[in-house]
């Protein structure tokens, strides 16, 4: 089993300890050298309020890396674990064992993950069908609601229309959105983002209900196989595409930023004259 999955704590650990403990040696200086600088006080003498709240702390970094791994870990034989090794005692499990186990557990927490958020996604887009106002790009799979409509140009397929967005998963939570206006390339993002602009016009808000078959599925950053929800508004139809960019998440709810943008799965227009989708 690769240890890459482990990756989110060990590495994090490694990097923490690590670079605590190089910080600490002592480092060679040329014997012409001025004094060394003085070790800062706190750093040299610790008192013992000083080493529980560091404890306590680093303990909080630990159990947010060990969160990430996705497993339900019983944190008081975690705890049992640090203290038997603390004193010396054996692991009840040999490290590569361990390791392949951890790897297990993820990937069945991960397609189970991925089965439940794809049934969310089939009930909300039978439901969201039903709405009043939604049009249908491609049967449960890309819907849209014009929220307010525009008067100016239409988004063309090959175009880079400038836009301003917030994405979110089904439960309203926030997972990127734009700070300023957004140049993005249409062929660079998602295709059900791609497909739901056209046919935009200048001035429009429009919400899309993307199918994850047409986001991201099981790939990318974000939890497998998660619907999308994006309130965009179209500010121009195209814009030179020399500071063009894919669509990310520039303000994040989430733990940590996560790009929006997909160019394993450029979209390709079946018909490129086509200006705007066909809905009902």
């Amino acid at each position: 089993m690769n240890k890459a999955v482990l990756f989110p704590f060990l590495l994090a650990i490694s990097l923490v300890a690590g670079n605590a403990y190089a910080d600490a040696q002592p480092q060679e200086v040329p014997a012409s050298s001025v004094a060394e600088p003085a070790i800062e006080p706190e750093i040299q003498d610790l008192k013992a309020e000083q080493i529980s709240v560091l404890s306590e702390a680093f303990g909080h970094m630990l159990a947010k890396h060990i969160q990430s791994l996705g497993i339900n870990f019983d944190v008081a034989q975690l705890v049992k674990g640090l203290q038997d090794a603390h004193q010396g005692k054996t692991s009840p499990m040999d490290e590569m064992k361990c390791i392949e186990a951890i790897g297990q557990a993820r990937q069945a927490g991960f397609l189970r993950l991925a089965k439940k958020n794809l049934q969310d996604a089939e009930q909300f887009m039978q439901e969201t069908a039903k709405k009043e106002g939604v049009r249908i790009i491609e049967e449960g799979k890309l819907y849209f609601r014009i929220e307010q409509a525009g008067e100016g140009a239409t988004v063309a397929t090959g175009n880079s229309p400038l836009i301003r967005y917030k994405g979110s998963f089904i439960d309203g939570k926030v997972f990127g959105a734009s700070k300023e206006d957004d140049l993005v390339s249409l062929d660079e993002t998602i295709p059900g983002f791609s497909r739901g602009l056209l046919g935009m016009k200048e001035g429009e808000k429009r919400t899309l209900y993307i199918h994850p078959e047409l986001a991201y599925g099981t790939n990318g950053q974000l939890p497998p196989n998660s619907l999308l929800v994006f309130e965009i508004e179209l500010i121009k139809a195209h814009s030179e595409k020399g500071n063009s960019q894919s669509v990310s998440a520039t303000e994040q709810n989430a733990p940590s930023e996560k790009e929006i943008s997909h160019n394993d799965a450029s979209p390709k227009a079946s018909n490129p004259g086509e200006a705007a989708p066909a809905v009902r």
